[in-house]
């Protein structure tokens, strides 16, 4: 019998895995997801697919979501809930909405997104406004992986319970392997093997615009994810060493070696490491898969 890919992967690090997004789109879909989500659901293929590839050509990402619980479906485009994430590398910000019609959400101003000017993006579609709250969204795509939906339902209903209108499914943000998965947004920080106390930690300490303490080792960060991987799992050591909160508190620069990754603090401190890839024993990344080497990142301070 084959073992889930998640509890596979229990031993080893989730830093430096976070999917690289510079900005995330969350339309809501009710029903039932296929493993493409955006072009196999109720939501017109055509429209998922523009949504997709619009995001994509941007630099960002769109997912699906849903509420928790019971998920009825219905034909056509309704009103749906609609969140906008941006400005993940100067200044977060969440908008939220609903969009009465396909056109509302396909009009998004891409390039606006991609540069986080948020007033142009409020300029554009007079119909979002700035959220009240931020929001997780929890990974439950089974379709793309079991893990995700058997492990992720019960956090979401949990943490639902807890924070009304701000726990979110979504479809498949990538790493099923670290299941059950999460996105606080507007911060950007994916979570790996949540739990309902940690969800509520994350969704209490960004309603402060902080990352949850709780949340910065490398068992559950992955990392923000407008960063590239190995400056994502820079970023996380530092972290998680050093207690970093505020998500604007650093920012990495390539060293002119091309090996290591000099990460800065506001207040003047810096750190040289030394980031590389480190492979292991074969793993299964997704379950049904195969098994191959598993990769993921070591980190050495150099200076």
């Amino acid at each position: 019998m084959s073992v889930a890919c998640s509890a596979a992967w229990q031993r080893r690090p989730a830093s430096g895995s976070a999917t690289p997004a510079g900005f995330w789109v969350a339309l809501e879909q009710p029903g039932p997801w296929g493993r493409d989500a955006l072009v196999e659901s109720h939501l017109d293929p055509a429209l998922g697919r523009a949504l997709g590839d619009e995001a994509s050509a941007a630099g960002g990402r769109v997912l699906l979501i849903r509420a928790a619980g019971h998920h009825a479906a219905g034909d056509g485009f309704q009103s749906r809930r609609v969140f906008v994430a941006g400005g993940l590398a100067t200044g977060p910000f969440l908008l939220e909405g609903v969009a009465l019609g396909p056109d509302a959400v396909l009009r998004l101003p891409w390039e606006d997104l991609a540069a986080g000017d948020a007033d142009a993006v409020l300029r554009a579609c007079p119909w979002l406004r700035a959220a009240s709250h931020p929001v997780l969204l929890v990974c439950t795509n089974s379709r793309r992986d079991v893990c995700c939906a058997l492990q992720g339902r019960p956090i979401v209903q949990a943490a639902a319970a807890r924070h009304p209108g701000q726990v979110w499914e979504c479809s498949h943000t990538g790493g099923h392997r670290f299941a059950p998965t999460g996105l606080v947004l507007p911060i950007g920080q994916m979570l790996a093997r949540l739990t309902a106390e940690l969800a509520t930690q994350a969704l209490d300490a960004a309603a402060s615009g902080r990352m949850a303490v709780e949340s910065l080792d490398a068992r559950h960060d992955r990392g923000r994810t407008h960063v590239p991987p190995a400056w994502q799992a820079a970023e996380s050591w530092v972290r998680a060493t050093e207690r970093v909160t505020e998500p604007g508190d650093l920012w990495c620069e390539p060293d002119p070696d091309g090996h290591t990754v000099v990460v800065h603090h506001v207040d003047g401190r810096t750190w040289v490491l030394l980031v590389t890839p480190e492979v292991g024993a074969p793993l299964p990344e997704s379950c049904g898969k195969e098994p191959k080497p598993s990769v993921t990142f070591a980190v050495e301070r150099r200076g």
